[in-house]
């Protein structure tokens, strides 16, 4: 079964939105990960820092799924895509090489 990549960015609505709304944000998502990791999906999340370890680089997510559509369908019901302040990209990951950490 394939791997599936999301990255996404806070866009500009999300910058005008004050911190708590962004902090409750995020703990919805979080939550809805821990809820697909119970259902049985293999899921990582994450988010970028940069070289100061200082946030604001966006969001990384692994998923495994059967098909690009049904990752596209699980990735949909993300809260932070619901939420319409991120602007996001859905690709497969091809593996070519390096340690199998999956």
């Amino acid at each position: 079964m394939p791997f599936f990549i999301k990255t996404e960015q806070f866009n500009e609505k999300a910058r005008k939105i004050d911190i708590k709304m962004k902090r409750d944000l995020i703990n919805e998502h979080k939550q809805w990960v821990s809820n697909l990791s119970l259902l049985g999906h293999i899921i990582y999340s994450g988010y970028l820092i940069n070289y100061k370890k200082e946030p604001g680089g966006g969001g990384l997510m692994i998923l495994k799924a059967e098909s690009f559509s049904m990752a596209k369908k699980v990735i949909e019901t993300d809260p932070m895509i619901l939420s319409g302040l991120v602007s996001w990209q859905l690709n497969e990951w091809i593996y070519v090489s390096g340690k199998n950490l999956f």
